[in-house]
């Protein structure tokens, strides 16, 4: 195949009204039937960058300098910057596409995912209602979607994230466009399933001769999808180039920090690297910790959870009596030590969030039990859990939700120490909650502040902040850092440890990633189907695991071959 360009972005320049430009004269190529990876941290300018191509930017950002040529080499070259709003409607969907990083927001809660497929079909494509239902069954098995059927015929909300994901692309691929965006396809989805929709894109561009784009912050993923990459920081490129190059060889200091900020699966330093500290050269300690040396981890069990069994049902009569349940947990036991990070491990479905709702008593148990300091929790009644509420607490997967937006952060964090008592008044609460805003890298100045006016990795913070408050023993955090960047990521894990020799904490730390809780925990239990199949310590789970949904994660990992 000739390498011509598809596209072509020239000094590209966005800017939100009169600040300084966000995307700073920027230019790249995609080329015919290649993959091009955009990389950058929160903020870099990728996915604005990438939104230009579409002309779907926010109605408060401009395009004041560059252009954007589409199929350059040919009678048919275009510069969709000057392309008005009827004849971009044409090349929109038809010959370039784009999946979006959430496909629960993307997607239109009240249709079928069959019928906004269907749309995108019967609006590009002169066909009929049958011909485009017929179609939208062949994509869905091209997108190896299972019982294609019955998932035509689903709501997003009945589908899991790998299984939405596949039916965004299948929207994507609907009208075979030259172009395929991705912008963060990937971040929350598990590692196995994050594997498969990878090998799915790369197969689908091989097979219909199709460019795609792939934008991600995650160094670790482009090797596997990307043939050539651009590297951007603060709305410029610091580096492109072919991606095993790149990679092996980085030039850029930037580029250099971006690949060793991430957890290393060899080795355990004692803190994480982040970019800041990488490009200003800052010493950091290398020496490797140990269980025994770092952790004061004591036989005294804290937490004893003994055959958890939790179930959901998934079919009612018209009166409401159940006729089917789902068994999400199935059996569960184990024993949370004090000063111990228990790692949970699975892919998604398989139970481990479910177990970190059941324990804090946010979702019913059908048997078992569960004991903090010896005291059977599952047995009391709410007005005697409120006591244990505050020693347990959990950290949620997406800090925007659970936010109240119409609360500043100071009133989300006093509001829980009102609640329990802590302090007589709340002007000593107000004095609490400003120390712990310094404690997890935040202003004062942020105390007067609503959620939407931080960053990602900011909220998290603050939902650190809002677990630490109340003053508990043990934090459950749930995918508290999945979606993330890595450079964030690895402020928030080593807060995380910070916080834990501070304050004495013990987490049982729920992921997908398995670098990550390497890295973090002393033990780790994986999960498969509501059981725990394998637990352990991390050296020996990742040199010598037994069974197979634990071979399944590792080989998954990305830069990691099966063995």
């Amino acid at each position: 195949m000739s390498h011509r360009n598809l596209v072509e972005v020239k000094n590209l320049s966005i800017a939100f009204g009169k600040t300084p430009p966000v995307v700073n004269n920027i230019s790249f190529a995609i080329e015919y039937g290649k993959s091009t990876a955009i990389v950058g941290e929160s903020g870099s300018g990728k996915t604005l960058s990438s939104l230009a191509i579409m002309k779907l930017l926010p109605r408060e950002a401009s395009i004041f300098n560059g252009e954007i040529l589409f199929c350059p080499s040919s009678a048919e070259s275009t510069n969709l910057l000057s392309l008005d709003e009827t004849r971009l409607k044409k090349i929109r969907g038809n010959q370039i596409s784009m999946i979006f990083q959430e496909p629960m927001s993307s997607l239109n809660p009240s249709m079928t995912c069959g019928k906004q497929v269907m749309e995108a079909l019967l609006h590009h494509r002169i066909l009929s209602p049958k011909e485009a239902y017929l179609r939208v069954l062949d994509l869905f098995n091209e997108v190896q979607l299972p019982r294609i059927k019955e998932i035509f015929k689903s709501y997003p909300h009945q589908l899991s994230g790998g299984q939405l994901q596949r039916v965004m692309i299948a929207m994507a691929m609907s009208c075979r466009p030259k172009l395929l965006i991705a912008d963060e396809p990937t971040t929350a989805l598990d590692v196995t399933v994050q594997k498969t929709i990878l090998a799915l894109l790369n197969q689908l561009r091989e097979k219909y001769e199709m460019s795609l784009l792939f934008v991600t912050h995650d160094l670790g993923i482009v090797s596997e999808i990307a043939e050539n990459i651009v590297v951007m920081h603060q709305g410029k490129i610091v580096e492109k180039g072919n991606t095993l190059k790149i990679l092996d060889s980085p030039e850029n200091d930037y580029t250099k920090g971006l690949i060793a900020c991430r957890p290393p699966l060899n080795e355990k330093p004692y803190r994480l690297k982040t970019i800041d500290q990488f490009i200003s050269k800052e010493s950091i300690v290398k020496e490797k910790i140990t269980t025994e040396k770092n952790r004061e981890i004591t036989r005294e069990p804290l937490l004893e959870i003994k055959n958890l069994t939790t179930e959901f049902v998934s079919k009612r009569n018209l009166w409401g009596t159940p006729l089917k349940k789902l068994t999400a947990l199935n059996n569960v036991s184990f024993t949370v030590y004090k000063g111990e990070i228990i790692g949970v491990v699975g892919e998604s479905g398989c139970g481990k969030t479910t177990l970190g709702r059941t324990i804090l008593r946010l979702i019913d148990q059908a048997s078992g039990q569960v004991f903090y300091r010896g005291v059977e929790i599952s047995k009391l009644t709410q007005k005697q859990f409120r006591n244990f509420r505050k020693q347990l607490q959990i950290i949620f997967q997406n800090p925007f939700s659970s936010l109240n937006p119409k609360l500043t952060v100071g009133e989300a964090l006093m509001e829980p120490m009102i609640f329990h008592g802590i302090l007589k008044n709340n002007k000593e609460r107000k004095q609490r909650v400003l120390e712990l805003l310094k404690k997890v890298k935040l202003q004062e100045e942020h105390f007067d502040r609503f959620p939407h006016e931080f960053s990602g990795g900011q909220r998290q913070r603050i939902g650190i902040a809002r677990a630490l408050c109340v003053e508990p023993e043990i934090i459950i955090c749930d995918e508290s850092v999945s979606s993330l960047d890595v450079s964030v990521q690895a402020q928030v894990l080593n807060l995380l440890n910070d916080l834990k020799e501070e304050f004495g904490l013990t987490y049982i730390f729920i992921s997908h990633d398995l670098s990550v809780v390497k890295y973090m925990c002393d033990r780790i239990l994986v999960m498969g189907n509501g059981q725990i199949e394998e637990t352990g310590e991390p050296d020996k789970i990742f040199l010598e695991p037994t069974s197979e949904v634990t071979k399944k994660l590792i080989s998954s990992i990305p830069g990691v071959e099966s063995k």
